[in-house]
């Protein structure tokens, strides 16, 4: 189990949210558990309101935690977006943001609670819906939160912003590795 901590933008920076962090956790059938926690005056920011559980397209507008997933040496990833609604969206892109054809074998299961300025979204990935490597090369994992406040706003969080602008999509960003076995 690895616990990091996200970074905000410096461009991006926001008073609601004290801290996000992430724990990510290879489970021994291949699937990725991730949990996120957000902290701080949950009453600014915007949480969006329970739906069915469905793929939806543009999630990343509202608060959503996602994960960007490369194997090492290759130029493809995967990104999944999670809302606290249950919504959720995953794509595969065959380089910098050119996205590829590719549907999901299981929809990831999302659970949310909150209570006393703090957020917790936990999710799993199945093993065949992440990218396929060779033993022994490891994944690349970038972990990051958008988080939409009261007034429309944004903050990003990631643990690495490797541009002047927020760009969740570079590959510098994807800086925590994970050994499948």
């Amino acid at each position: 189990m690895v616990n990091k901590s996200l970074a905000c933008h410096p461009d991006t920076a926001s008073t609601a949210v004290l801290a996000v962090y992430a724990e990510v956790e290879l489970q021994p059938q291949g699937a990725l558990h991730l949990s996120y926690e957000l902290t701080g005056d949950l009453a600014q920011i915007r949480i969006p309101a329970p739906q069915p559980s469905a793929a939806v397209d543009g999630l990343w507008e509202h608060t959503c935690f996602e994960v960007f997933i490369a194997v090492a040496g290759e130029v493809g990833y995967h990104e999944f977006n999670f809302s606290p609604s249950g919504q959720w969206a995953a794509f595969a892109f065959s380089d910098y943001r050119v996205r590829s054809e590719w549907t999901v074998s299981k929809a990831p299961a999302i659970s949310f609670t909150q209570s006393n300025g703090h957020l917790l979204l936990e999710t799993d990935i199945v093993a065949t819906d992440l990218p396929q490597s060779i033993a022994g090369i490891p994944l690349q994992l970038g972990l990051t939160a958008v988080i939409e406040v009261n007034d429309g706003s944004r903050s990003y969080w990631a643990l690495h912003h490797p541009e002047a602008h927020p760009d969740f999509h570079h590959r510098a960003g994807f800086i925590l590795s994970l050994n499948q076995t």
